[in-house]
């Protein structure tokens, strides 16, 4: 059910009311980080980067190289729902290919 702001009607005295619309707030905002281990070949990093997060190959070699050589780096920022789908869906894949890729995610600043 959707609420609908308030129709201004008019006041007893003759002025009148203004129109009341409800502040909608965007959702907050929520960062994807890959860390590094020793053992995920780059290459399937970049390929997590390219299926999962639509990344070009550029900007996926990128991100993996700031992972190598930073210990993280941010894959993507979405709402909290999204965000959690794409650390489940990374920790999978990695799983299935029995690699120990982590993903974790923080609220952006």
């Amino acid at each position: 059910m959707t609420s609908r702001p308030q129709q201004p009607k008019d006041k007893p005295d003759g002025d009148v009311a203004t129109l009341v619309r409800p502040k909608i707030k965007p959702p907050s905002q929520y960062q994807v980080l890959m860390l590094n281990d020793d053992y995920t070949p780059m290459d399937f990093v970049v390929y997590v980067l390219v299926s999962l997060y639509h990344k070009s190959i550029e900007e996926a070699v990128e991100i993996m190289l700031q992972v190598h050589h930073q210990g993280r780096a941010i894959c993507g920022i979405y709402p909290f729902e999204i965000a959690e789908t794409k650390v489940t869906q990374t920790m999978e894949l990695a799983r299935a290919e029995q690699y120990p890729l982590r993903c974790t995610l923080e609220k952006k600043p």
